[in-house]
């Protein structure tokens, strides 16, 4: 699995029109699901993010991650976004190829499946789009702060 962190002011995801997702605070997940991820990997993943420490402390320095907010009267929420286009091979020519993505049938519930790690581990609020669909992603980026995520290099 692939995913882009992206800490945000506030984000959104429509879809023909309608407002499917929205959040302040928080994580904005763009999430890629490659061919032979299980699980495991969402698992992996899910656990990473909702303990990262990117948020600052009163000494503003990244120390806090999205549970040392669940406490507050608006905890930081999650927007997870399902993208594809992350798993693109740019190796040959101009036009990326996206064979390594995995098919929709694998990818669909190992997109819910971490989503419901957030929740269901952690007691994360996760908003999110619509799997497969054409989506417009608006957001305010808080840094900027933007990290990327491959469950491969977790392994090593």
């Amino acid at each position: 699995m692939k995913a882009v962190i992206q800490r945000v002011t506030s984000a959104e995801v429509k879809v023909d029109g309608k407002i499917l997702g929205s959040i302040n605070d928080g994580f904005l997940i763009l999430l890629g699901v490659v061919e032979g991820d299980t699980e495991t990997e969402a698992k992996l993943l899910s656990d990473k993010i909702a303990k990262m420490r990117i948020f600052s402390d009163e000494n503003d320095k990244m120390n806090l991650s999205l549970l040392d907010f669940q406490n507050n009267e608006e905890p930081h929420k999650v927007l997870v976004i399902s993208q594809f286009t992350l798993c693109a091979n740019t190796r040959k020519g101009n036009r990326p190829d996206f064979f390594g993505a995995a098919k929709p049938c694998v990818a669909e519930p190992l997109y819910h499946r971490f989503m419901n790690n957030l929740r269901e581990d952690f007691g994360l609020s996760v908003e999110e789009g619509e799997f497969g669909a054409d989506m417009k992603v608006s957001l305010t980026n808080d840094g900027p702060v933007t990290i990327i995520i491959d469950t491969d290099d977790l392994k090593k």
